[in-house]
């Protein structure tokens, strides 16, 4: 039996027909108030973040979905963290005789670390002989670099990039941060610094969020699933998200730049050395100087150079 539609239609459809396109309009009907509720679980303590990020022209909605996680919890302890260690070194400076001598970092120097650091260099050789073509930075560097700041890239930090950053882009309001403050005889003058640097580290971790979404969008990346070091440094090389963008290079050739991928992170960090000035024949000091602009660290700087040189010692001994 047929079942004529209203007048208007000036056509006909069987009941099986009229029920699938209900259901069909009842499931797109869904889906739209579904994506509502993502848009307004956005809403409420994450709210300027996502107001923020729209006005600097991240599509809305992408932000919005963004903040629905219920995975991302707002946590000001990240940035009570960070204001606690720059509180810690700023009173331990204070007043102090002289400042503590920079030296290398013994345990990088154990024998048993330089010997998986040379099988690394080993394994790589080949494409390090590429990047020291293009770049000319010498592999031993780069796999000194790679131990020290991930452990040949096996620790890549049990944090959330996502969370880390956008938690202290939130914590702008220091009344948010002061109760992880875990000093009680701070100094009115000391109190007014932590202030000052909350509001810088609030807005340097704003910068670096956007970043990261930057980073992930153009990469094919989930910006909600990159592990991060405590303070949002990602992949195997370390970057904080602003020089992955700046400084990331596709070294597999696969058209992305994915830091947790070994060619993508040899090529992204001689790119970075090269570009704050390494070049052959440099001297120590000057080495130095380049390695110092990765990690700001004199002792940091002449680490990776102590490694470096054991690297390139077990290679001659074993090589002649």
């Amino acid at each position: 039996m047929r079942w004529a539609l209203s007048p208007w239609t000036g056509s006909e459809r069987t009941l099986a027909e009229r029920m699938k396109r209900a259901a069909i309009v009842t499931s797109l009907a869904a889906v739209f108030v579904c994506a509502l509720a993502v848009v307004g679980r956005a809403e409420g303590i994450w709210q300027p973040l996502v107001d923020r990020l729209a006005d600097d022209g991240v599509e809305r909605s992408r932000v919005a979905f963004f903040f629905s996680s219920p995975d991302l919890k707002y946590s000001p302890e990240i940035m009570g963290r960070k204001m606690n260690a720059l509180l810690n070194a700023r009173l331990s400076t204070t007043g102090a005789a002289s400042p503590r001598k920079p030296e290398v970092m013994g345990r990088y120097l154990n024998p048993i670390l330089i010997a998986g650091a040379y099988a690394y260099y080993r394994e790589h050789r080949a494409e390090f002989a590429v990047i020291r073509e293009r770049y000319g930075v010498p592999g031993e560097i780069l796999t000194a670099l790679l131990l020290v700041e991930s452990s040949l890239g096996v620790k890549v930090g049990d944090y959330n990039a996502f969370t880390i950053l956008a938690s202290m882009a939130l914590s702008r309001d220091f009344s948010l941060v002061k109760p992880h403050i875990e000093r009680r005889d701070v100094s009115d003058e000391d109190m007014k610094w932590l202030m000052q640097r909350t509001e810088q580290k609030a807005q340097w971790g704003y910068e670096e969020l956007k970043a990261l979404i930057r980073y992930a969008h153009d990469n094919g990346l989930d910006p909600l699933a990159i592990p991060s070091s405590v303070y949002g440094a990602i992949g195997q090389c370390q970057f904080i998200p602003s020089s992955a963008v700046h400084y990331g290079r596709d070294g597999s050739g696969d058209g992305r730049i994915d830091l947790f991928e070994t060619r993508d992170v040899l090529h992204s960090m001689a790119n970075f050395l090269a570009s704050h000035g390494w070049k052959p024949g440099l001297s120590d000091e000057a080495k130095h100087r380049v390695l110092y602009r990765y990690n700001h660290s004199d002792s940091y700087a002449m680490t990776i150079l102590a490694v470096a040189d054991k690297i390139r010692k077990t290679k001659e001994f074993f090589e002649g």
